[in-house]
């Protein structure tokens, strides 16, 4: 069985070789660094190493003004351009107008119509499964996409038995904001599981949304340590991928590659293949929108 795993960044562009604002110039970061040899920066958007390609991906999507989550989240997930259909970028939550896509369109929808065998990786923690009790209804594309078309999502129970990955990767925020007695873990034993749960689904996605909000300028404290958990992550995951495995890294829009700003960049978003058929994705793949299609196709 042939399994992708996909993994979003939210808000991770490529931005300029600059040391001051530019994180992935200021700071050590192996995943480019120890797999390329080089940090991909808008002089240089193109990276290939060992058939692992690193690309610019279209995030604005002919749509006048920044990207944001929801428009963009819904054309990565749906394969649609989402900010057209709605007349403008809109975010962070998906705009009303695009449920029905996400419910008709989603990835995992669309996998699951076909018989196939998906899963998303991410465990939320008791207090959102309450926030979804209480009728409200701000959820992200992902979550929304996983409701909407019937796939688990996974608890506590999934966290402590190491078939389900925390938001963070490491579980340093279960443990030390949210009080749960769980082990914080390595960053590579997650990597480790995300695989193990790829190889048993044909389509599995594991959202990571903290680089989005380090762009944004939240939990300053933790950007060290935010900053080096994800890049160990990809790595190992990169280095260490199954012969029969296809891996994508995608984002929405640019963020965290300008930290001169608060707010999303126009900056063409991170995306890197690798695995099986990585030649073929990074061929494919112009704009956010072809990421589904480009996807599904791997498996006709």
């Amino acid at each position: 069985m042939h399994s992708t795993i996909l993994i979003f960044l939210d808000g991770v562009g490529i931005g300029k070789e600059d040391k001051i604002n530019n994180p992935f110039f200021a700071r050590e970061f192996k995943t480019f660094s120890g797999i390329f040899g080089a940090v991909p920066h808008t002089g240089m958007q193109r990276l290939e190493k060992n058939n692992i390609y690193l690309f610019p991906t279209d995030a604005c999507l002919g749509v006048e003004g920044l990207p944001q989550s929801g428009t963009g989240q819904t054309s990565i997930f749906c394969g649609i351009n989402a900010p057209a259909k709605i007349g403008m970028h809109f975010g962070p939550f998906p705009h009303s107008k695009l449920i029905p896509a996400i419910e008709k369109k989603s990835i995992f929808a669309e996998f699951k119509s076909r018989g196939k065998k998906v899963s998303f990786a991410n465990a939320y923690p008791r207090i959102f499964f309450d926030y979804i009790k209480s009728g409200k209804k701000r959820l992200s594309v992902t979550s929304l996409s996983c409701i909407l078309s019937g796939v688990r999502l996974n608890k506590a129970a999934e966290l402590r038995a190491g078939t389900a990955l925390s938001a963070e990767i490491d579980n340093y925020r279960w443990v030390n904001k949210l009080n749960y007695k769980l082990p914080v873990i390595t960053p590579v034993l997650a990597a480790k599981r995300l695989i193990k749960l790829g190889l048993k689904h044909h389509f599995t996605l594991f959202e990571f949304f903290l680089s989005d909000h380090l762009g944004h300028g939240r939990n300053p404290e933790l950007f060290d340590h935010t900053f080096s958990v994800l890049d160990d992550f990809l790595f190992y995951i990169l280095t260490n991928l199954p012969e029969n495995c296809t891996l994508l890294i995608c984002s929405d829009h640019g963020n965290l590659e300008d930290i001169s700003t608060k707010t999303h960049t126009g900056n063409p978003a991170l995306t890197i293949a690798a695995g099986k058929y990585s030649s073929y994705l990074a061929s494919k793949i112009k704009d956010i929108s072809q990421i589904k299609k480009s996807i599904l196709e791997l498996y006709i």
